[in-house]
């Protein structure tokens, strides 16, 4: 007797209470009947690890903030993440509805390309948490409170905050002192968020799939202070030497923790990653020009 293919289990996530997502995943739950088992229907914010452990793929109707947030809570299930995108710019939600339909069948076969990227985690110590010099990594962890930690997808910036006051903040990298940036605060980007407030922060464009982080100054008080690209392997550490009572560690502008003085950001890729399953109509460098218009010609006068 011959046997007969299991479907591909799926889970869709997407904020129901938008009539066009509404619309369109009830579009492609009516699509893929016979061809693949939806096995939940979630709101963005049930988007857990534990939702999808048993399914093959996460299909995350919505735009960029809706694929953030879905990568950084399922990162722990290994399972790969297809973006529909229906908001505005779409850069990581790579289908739109008819181009998912298109490769779909490609898609559950196992023969759309799926991209690894690097996720950030990122924990906030108390005061007494700074490392004292000279101590091991283990007892480095265990000084002070762990006071937040979070995983990013995207970036962890500190922002001065009110009242507007530039900040003093203390980088060290792999133990190293780096540096003491005077500023508004401080970017440490993973290369998918290199296209976000990094590149608005004046920092470089890291091809998405290296192993690498960002490390960018906002609106430093210094001529010098250029950014600096280090290992994805590196722990960096950034100490509030002076900040104001509003000054915030955020996490892909979602999820944020205040910090106050001697307060510890501790920064180190995190033990997984996002699995993105890639368009086949696009490449990383096509996404850039249509979205950004990255390296445009100049609009030069015909006679």
């Amino acid at each position: 007797m011959r046997r007969t293919k299991s479907l591909s289990k799926l889970v869709v996530f997407g904020d129901g209470h938008k009539g066009p997502v509404a619309e369109a995943i009830e579009e492609f739950t009516s699509f893929t009947e016979g061809k693949a088992q939806i096995v939940a229907s979630a709101s963005i914010e049930d988007c857990t690890a534990e939702a999808v452990r048993k399914c093959d793929y996460a299909v995350v109707f919505g735009g960029d903030g809706s694929i953030i947030y879905a990568a950084r809570n399922l990162s722990q299930a290994n399972v790969p993440v297809i973006g529909v995108n229906l908001g505005k710019l779409g850069f990581l939600a790579e289908f739109s509805v008819s181009e998912l339909k298109q490769f779909f069948d490609r898609i559950v076969a196992g023969e759309a390309p799926i991209e690894k990227r690097i996720m950030l985690e990122c924990r906030v110590f108390g005061s007494s948490g700074y490392p004292e010099q000279g101590k091991s990594e283990p007892e480095r962890g265990r000084c002070g409170t762990e006071k937040f930690c979070s995983t990013a997808v995207n970036d962890v910036f500190i922002t001065a905050g009110p009242p507007f006051r530039m900040v003093e903040l203390q980088i060290a990298v792999d133990g190293q002192a780096v540096a003491s940036c005077v500023s508004d605060g401080l970017i440490i980007s993973t290369p998918t968020g290199s296209t976000a407030y990094n590149l608005s922060a004046g920092g470089p464009i890291l091809a998405s799939s290296i192993e690498a982080m960002v490390v960018t100054p906002i609106c430093p008080h210094s001529l010098s202070f250029r950014p600096i690209v280090i290992s994805g392997e590196n722990t960096v550490e950034v100490v509030g030497v002076r900040v104001n009572e509003g000054t915030t560690v955020s996490i892909d502008g979602q999820v944020s923790c205040s910090l106050s003085v001697d307060d510890v950001v501790r920064i180190s890729r995190h033990n997984s990653d996002f699995l993105v399953v890639n368009n086949p109509l696009r490449t990383c460098w096509a996404t850039l020009a249509t979205k950004l218009s990255w390296a445009e010609k100049p609009k030069y006068e015909r006679d």
